[in-house]
């Protein structure tokens, strides 16, 4: 290293100092060569920063080989013995793709200065967490080009670690101070200190002194499971971790542990903590009064390197956390005592105070003023008769004469309203005093009141909807079971018989159109619907609504009037929903309306919306009732017959629906006897002509009786599936049942039918799985496949289809719907039949 300038003798052995190193490097093994064929801007470098007393350390060549000072050293920890002539990105391959874009920008010409830059290195074996100030300048080579660049850097840790402890510090005591339990200060210290550590968890264990065990009542880990190791009991011994950890923290010293499996200290119970993933550990005793009284551990699943802040941070907050944590208990137990301790009276967060045997007030904390919204000057030294008059009679007026008189403490509650009609409930104790004067306490309950009288509201609309369904589940039974009675004797004419059928029908309707609501409401509300949206004719809504609900104006002789919009007004929207919407409205008024009454329907256009009225000559309402009508279970009062029937959902589902379609609805009454009106408004989109021919229906596209079908009915619900199978066989099908799912495969490969109608709710396989493997036989890969269940929400739709049906009918299955789709399928295979070659 000859062309290596001479620096003066500083008294260290040269062979220790980095110049004597770079000298005696073998240099021809890396990307620079021999130092004799170093360009002078590099040696020239090399010199300057060998001089340097700042650590430092360049990058030279496309390579970026390292060289450094001995002022660098120290940073290099054990990196040292391999970081003279290395390739900077592999020295400091865990903190490279941090470097990355600042070593590009000074090897682009532009100097780089960063202050405090925190980087997780490894120099030591294990990861651990410092920080530097440093600048990058750029190196150029005797041509001017950059070649590399120049680094001083100083390292911050030390110093930005004490700050950051201080700052973590004050943290710490503003979250502990206004904790009442010790076990809240534990738990919060341990969250605060695993997060500032960045452990996977932390335990704080008290020492039984009668039992020698240790007990945690809190702790915290990162994944949620605040507790002890899987392999250690709610009390255990610090030997569980190893005699050699036990004894150290007994003669109160940390146990500092950075690798788990290699550490001499857990020789013979290594498995143990790689069961409880603790890779590094770290322990803090604290001894009082020469007893081990607690200790604080803070582990993490990997290996990691504690440094000495660390130490240090884990010490303070274990000093801490006992103080606080004692603290708290004592403060615990001075509150256990509040009652009875008038030494604290000020510091509870409730109403108090003190009354003297002759009634005057002799004081009042803030809290108590602020409840009674009173300023001292108007309370403390007047009568207390004289400051609330309203107490004199009312409950707190008797309790505290009773309290003054018998010197037995007393409670009450007390309601009070204010001028401005707000209304304040409060809870009020009182005790007897040694001095004969009494100490009173008392709390705003406010909220809690309005919630229970919610509550009790709410109960009881839950009760009445509860007796309203009972009733209204049992009046179609009746008729059900008395027909089915009948049939069930068999003695009938054919015209009974018919009319037994057509009740059960009628009342099985009913029974259907009740659970409908119900999970109509349940859907809406919930917010489940779908609108499927259309331009809809708003002329044609209404029709379609009025000729729905006329059998029951009809039937109560009533008399409607219609004025209907013009025709071309159309409405974005769901035509069948807004079809439901308008027959609740119009079913409502028709049942509160007396038999022979008038119902008028009015439908106008008004500022680019529809605006539809429904007014009645019925029972009417009062105003507290038109502000609530839209509730779910909301109905007028009612006799006792129920004769009107329903649930109180259909004007529920009628806001909702609105709403969804960006409209309102609202209701108006002069009062009870006085008739009720609903307007229903929605925004439309523009007026179109009605298209020509729209009023008349298109002919059918095709006549005949069609042909009779195979159909496969599963079911495991015996009486269900052969009652289904009694109507279609009545309409000229060839019925199959089966109630086995795995049967019904081998029962459909014999019979290949044309239609599969199967029960979603089967053993061992269910409807859905059971159609998977129906579509992929080849015998039943062209049936026609109908869901028919129970289960009726949207999501049930979506997973049958999914699963391979092209139908989903809801039970009881409407025979109509079933006729219709049925007579579908024969059309269509007597369609493809004609059309075929031959």
């Amino acid at each position: 290293m000859a062309h290596l300038p001479h620096t003066a003798h500083t008294g260290q052995d040269d062979n220790a100092t980095m110049r004597s190193r770079i000298r005696r490097h073998d240099w021809n093994q890396t990307p620079l060569g021999p130092p004799e064929q170093w360009p002078p801007a590099l040696r020239t470098a090399v010199d300057m920063m060998l001089h340097s007393a700042f650590p430092m350390f360049l990058a030279w060549g496309p390579d970026l080989v390292f060289l450094y000072n001995d002022a660098y050293v120290p940073l290099l920890g054990q990196k040292h013995e391999r970081a003279l002539g290395a390739r900077f990105p592999e020295l400091w391959a865990e903190i490279w793709a941090e470097m990355v874009p600042l070593v590009d920008r000074a090897l682009s010409g532009k100097p780089v200065y960063f202050e405090d830059m925190p980087m997780t290195v490894a120099r030591r074996g294990y990861p651990e967490r410092a920080t530097f100030t440093f600048s990058h300048a750029p190196l150029k080579d005797d041509a001017g080009e950059v070649a590399g660049l120049f680094c001083t850097v100083m390292e911050t840790t030390r110093r930005v670690a004490a700050e950051r402890r201080a700052a973590f510090e004050l943290t710490v005591s503003d979250a502990l101070r206004p904790l009442a339990s010790g076990e809240e200060v534990i738990a919060t210290a341990s969250a605060l200190l695993g997060g500032e550590l960045r452990a996977g968890r932390v335990m704080y264990a008290e020492m039984d002194q009668a039992t020698g065990r240790f007990t945690m009542p809190r702790g915290w880990s990162r994944d949620g499971r605040a507790g002890l190791p899987p392999n250690l009991q709610p009390r255990f011994s610090l030997d569980g971790f190893g005699p050699a950890v036990g004894a150290a923290l007994r003669a109160g010293d940390v146990v500092r542990i950075h690798d788990t499996a290699h550490d001499v200290r857990t020789i013979g119970y290594r498995s143990g903590y790689a069961a409880d993933r603790i890779g590094a550990l770290l322990v803090v005793p604290l001894v009082k009064s020469n007893r081990l009284t607690a200790c604080l551990g803070i582990d993490c699943p990997q290996p990691r390197y504690w440094s000495e802040d660390e130490v240090q941070l884990a010490r303070d907050v274990a000093e801490r956390t006992w103080s606080a944590a004692e603290t708290a208990r004592a403060q615990a137990e001075l509150r256990a005592q509040r009652d009875r301790s008038r030494d604290i009276f000020d510091t509870i967060a409730e109403g108090f105070a003190v009354i003297a045997a002759d009634w005057t007030v002799l004081e009042m904390n803030a809290e108590g003023l602020r409840i009674c919204r009173m300023k001292a000057a108007d309370v403390i030294g007047r009568n207390h008769w004289e400051a609330f008059p309203h107490t004199v009679d009312a409950e707190p007026g008797p309790m505290y004469r009773e309290v003054m008189r018998s010197r037995v403490a007393g409670s009450t509650e007390h309601t009070h309203v204010f001028p401005d009609g707000s209304r304040l409930w409060t809870e009020v104790r009182a005790y007897p005093m040694q001095d004969g004067s009494i100490a009173t306490f008392f709390r705003d309950i406010t909220d809690r009141k309005l919630a229970e009288e919610k509550l009790v509201e709410a109960d009881r609309r839950k009760d009445e909807f509860l007796a309203m369904l009972a009733h209204e589940l049992r009046n179609p039974l009746a008729p059900i079971s008395a027909a089915a009675e009948l049939l069930r004797i068999g003695r009938l004419d054919e015209q009974r018989v018919r009319q037994s059928s057509s009740i059960i029908g009628r009342q099985v309707r009913h029974m259907t159109r009740l659970v409908d609501d119900l999970l109509d409401v349940s859907r809406v509300t919930r917010g489940l619907i779908t609108l499927a949206r259309a331009q809809v004719d708003a002329r044609a809504v209404l029709e379609e609504a009025v000729e729905q609900v006329r059998p029951m104006i009809d039937a109560r002789r009533q008399q409607l009037s219609v004025r209907l919009p013009p025709p071309g007004l159309l409405v974005d929207g769901d035509k069948a929903r807004l079809v439901q919407v308008m027959v609740n409205v119009l079913g409502n008024a028709s049942k509160y309306t007396p038999e022979a009454r008038c119902i008028d329907l009015r439908a106008e256009l008004r500022a680019g919306a529809l605006v539809t009225s429904v007014r009645d000559e019925g029972i009417g309402m009062d105003q507290e009732l038109t502000s609530r009508v839209f509730d779910l279970f909301t109905q007028a009062e009612r006799s006792s017959d129920r004769s009107q029937g329903g649930l109180g959902l259909g004007l529920a589902l009628v806001r909702n629906l609105v709403e969804l379609h960006g409209g309102t609805v609202g209701c108006s009454s002069p009062g009870p006897g006085k008739g009720s009106t609903f307007v229903v408004t929605l925004p439309l989109l523009h007026e179109v002509p009605p298209a020509p021919g729209a009023a008349h229906g298109a002919p059918p596209a095709h006549a005949g009786q069609p042909a009779p079908l195979r159909v496969l009915v599963v079911d495991d619900n015996v009486d269900a599936a052969e009652t289904l199978g009694l109507l279609l066989a009545a309409h000229g099908h060839e019925v199959v049942i089966e109630h086995d799912s795995l049967r019904a495969i081998d029962r459909a490969r014999s019979v290949a039918p044309h239609v599969c109608l199967l029960d979603i709710g089967l053993p061992e396989i269910d409807g859905r799985e059971l159609a998977r493997r129906l579509r992929a036989l080849p015998d039943t890969a062209g049936a026609v496949l109908v869901a028919v269940t129970g289960y009726g929400q949207q999501q049930d739709r979506e997973d049958a289809f999914a699963a391979g049906f092209q139908h989903h009918l809801v039970k009881p299955v409407d025979l109509g719907e079933l006729t219709r789709l049925l007579d579908g399928v024969a059309a269509a295979l007597s369609a493809s039949a004609c059309s075929s070659p031959g």
